[in-house]
Formats: structure tokens, sequence, C-alpha cells
């Protein structure tokens, strides 16, 4: 009788569970953000699903961290491997970054920054 009630249990706490699982960024105001709200941003010296961003480029623009072993549910976002070994969230290839001078979440002043750093929007 007990594995009976542990197995209701069990089925009934894996949607919710599932529900929240971590998802590598949000739409917020047409632009993707991180899990506090802060707007993320694409390089353009990036390429081919790789970070050009390394040493105090990612201490201004620091990488959108993927959690050792994090898997895509689709196919628009990836998980890349970063120079330092580290592992970073990429949407349709681009690596993505916050802005150290962004303070609260909304703030896009990264945003045309040296004419390579660019708002990420979903596609």
């Amino acid at each position: 009788m007990k594995i009976r009630y542990l197995a209701l249990a069990m089925g009934l706490m894996l949607p919710v569970l599932a529900a929240h699982a971590d998802e590598p960024a949000t739409v917020k105001d047409g632009v993707l953000v991180d899990a506090k709200g802060m707007t993320l941003y694409t390089f353009d010296k990036d390429s081919g699903g790789k970070s050009a961003c390394n040493g105090q480029c990612a201490a201004n623009w620091p990488p959108l961290v993927a959690a050792e072993g994090a898997k895509a549910d689709d196919d628009d976002w990836t998980v890349v491997t970063r120079d330092d070994g580290g592992k970073q969230w990429a949407y349709y290839g681009k690596p993505l970054y916050t802005f150290i001078q962004d303070k609260k979440p909304g703030d896009v002043t990264g945003d045309g920054k040296m004419g390579v750093w660019h708002v990420a929007k979903p596609q």
C-alpha cells in the first residue's frame, strides 16, 4: 500500500519539478534577459558558436553561465565551452553575456557599445 502512495506522490510531483526547470533566458520588453531580469547581449566578434570574449572582456561582459551538465530543451539554445573550460549559454549559436554597467533589470547601457555589442532579441 505504501508503495502505491509513494508512486502516486512521485507522479504528482514530476510535472511540478519540470515546470521549475531553469530556462537559460526569458523575453521581457522584446529582449532576452537572464533569471535576474538583466539584459543579455551578443558580441559580433564571436563566431562558430565560440566566445571571443575572455579575460578582461569577460569581466566587463560576464557570460551567461550554463551549469555543468546543462542541456538545451530545443534547437534554439546550445551550451558552448569557453576558453577557460567554463560553460556558457548560446542562442542560435551566439554566446550570451550581461554587462557590468547595467545596474538594474531593464538597463540596456551595453547596446551598441564599441559597435560590436547588441541586445539579444528573440528570433
